[in-house]
């Protein structure tokens, strides 16, 4: 649907695309998606920390669910995957959009500016962050705040880094506050870390959710869905079943799929009535996160945007791993590797409820575009001289926008306070003449924006 925003919007975002960034920051980071990736090479070996940990769990407890397998791979405190690895960039295992290219970023800072204003320019703004790898992604936001500190003028401007990673942790501090971080004194503190930007922004670190302050907050997570833990069922000639994880008795040092003899209480319970599908995945954490976000954005208003590999409750078994950029089996050497599984977006509107508004999911390729990367990338080029830097900047626009690559496979989804989408009271009175309401602004990214 094509729609024209508001004067200042279009200011707004025309003062970002206008004027280009330093020679500094100009340069896209060119690399690989988590998604593209080619197929394994090898076996590894197994990581034997991680490996024993689990079968002694299967030995005195009984097989374990997908989600029980994926939170202690990815999250157990002492050699869980995300605990102690650095698995972002060329040497890791994956890269995300923020480090492919820095519009990324800048076009979801002007998306954060722009609903700050649709919804009256409160004083306070809370920049929430869920999972946020190396930082990339708050760093340019950052510098699209600054860019257009006459927009935010008195508004009191915070950052909040939702991190269960020691180790990215203090990735995301060197790159946001440099030197000017410190750890809390206990472990018990809710602020983990903190620090201070550059412009004097204060950060603060937290494990979960629940201990960022109650205020008026913009909620991202990008590649943050996909990495909570999943359960996983499958429809049997005696109903559904759920997936487990077991050692397998032929080689006792490998694991194995199985399913549950019986009826669990996930196969009872997240299961919806009336489902055609023969195989389902079910984030049953990721629907009680988006339940906190849709309780926070209904009492102090705020939005979240989503971005993830997903789908619209389509699809089956998207449960994979990957290694060194590569597809890696998702029971081989059990925490030397990221594990994902494809966003289920009608599960998660559905878990949302009626107290919010949610839009999309729309491919990355339709929401960049609507917000007008075409305009940022003309810009870009047409400052730009050198013959390789422009090849890498037509490279990384490619890799982000192209169906084939990354334009089709991520998508973006929202939540807003519901009065962001109603269309505002017009006064009644005997002499007042007929006039149509004023409509709502249109959002950013999930319609096409247009200059007039």
């Amino acid at each position: 649907m094509r729609a024209f925003f508001s004067a200042k919007t279009q200011q707004l975002i025309s003062r970002v695309f206008i004027h280009p960034v330093s020679p500094a920051a100009v340069g896209w980071r060119a690399a690989q998606s988590r998604f593209f990736c080619s197929a394994p090479t090898g076996e590894e070996k197994p990581r034997p920390s991680m490996l024993r940990h689990l079968t002694s769990k299967i030995k005195a407890t009984g097989p374990i669910t997908v989600a029980e397998y994926m939170r202690e791979v990815l999250t157990n405190p002492v050699t869980g995957y995300y605990v102690r690895n650095n698995m972002l960039g060329p040497e890791g295992d994956f890269i995300t959009s923020p480090e492919i290219s820095q519009i990324f970023g800048e076009l979801i800072g002007v998306w954060i500016i722009s609903e700050w204003m649709g919804a009256g320019q409160p004083k306070q703004l809370q920049l929430v962050e869920l999972g946020p790898g190396k930082g990339s992604l708050a760093s340019d936001v950052l510098r699209v705040f600054s860019q257009l500190q006459p927009v935010l003028r008195e508004a009191s401007v915070s950052v909040h880094l939702v991190e269960v990673s020691p180790a990215l942790s203090l990735i995301q501090a060197q790159s946001l506050t440099g030197n000017q971080s410190q750890e809390a004194d206990t472990e018990d503190e809710p602020v983990y870390r903190l620090g201070e930007t550059a412009a004097g922004l204060p950060v603060r670190w937290y494990h979960r959710l629940d201990d960022v302050p109650a205020g008026f907050s913009i909620f991202l997570a990008h590649e943050f869905f996909d990495a909570l833990p999943i359960h996983k069922f499958q429809r049997t000639e005696k109903g559904w079943r759920e997936v487990l994880v077991d050692i397998d008795p032929q080689k006792p040092e490998q694991l194995r799929f199985v399913l549950a003899l019986a009826a669990t209480l996930a196969s009872s319970t997240l299961l919806q009535a009336g489902e055609r599908r023969n195989h389902v995945e079910v984030c049953a954490e990721g629907g009680a996160i988006v339940q906190q976000l849709a309780r926070r954005i209904t009492e102090d208003g705020g939005a979240a945007l989503i971005a993830d590999y997903g789908h619209d409750g389509t699809k089956t078994d998207t449960f994979r791993g990957f290694k060194g950029h590569q597809l890696h089996d998702v029971l081989s050497s059990p925490g030397s590797a990221d594990l994902t599984a494809d966003v289920d977006f009608s599960y998660l509107r559905r878990m949302a409820g009626g107290g919010v508004a949610c839009l999309g999911p729309i491919s990355q390729r339709a929401f960049l575009k609507n917000m007008g990367i075409d305009s940022r990338m003309q810009v870009l080029l047409r400052n730009c001289r050198e013959a390789s830097t422009r090849q890498q900047l037509i490279s990384s626009y490619d890799m982000l926008t192209n169906p084939a690559r990354m334009g089709e496979r991520f998508h973006f989804f929202s939540l807003l306070h519901p009065s962001r989408l109603e269309k505002p009271k017009r006064p009644e009175g005997l002499k007042l003449e007929k006039k149509p309401s004023p409509a709502p602004l249109p959002v950013a990214g999930f319609t096409e924006l247009s200059f007039s």
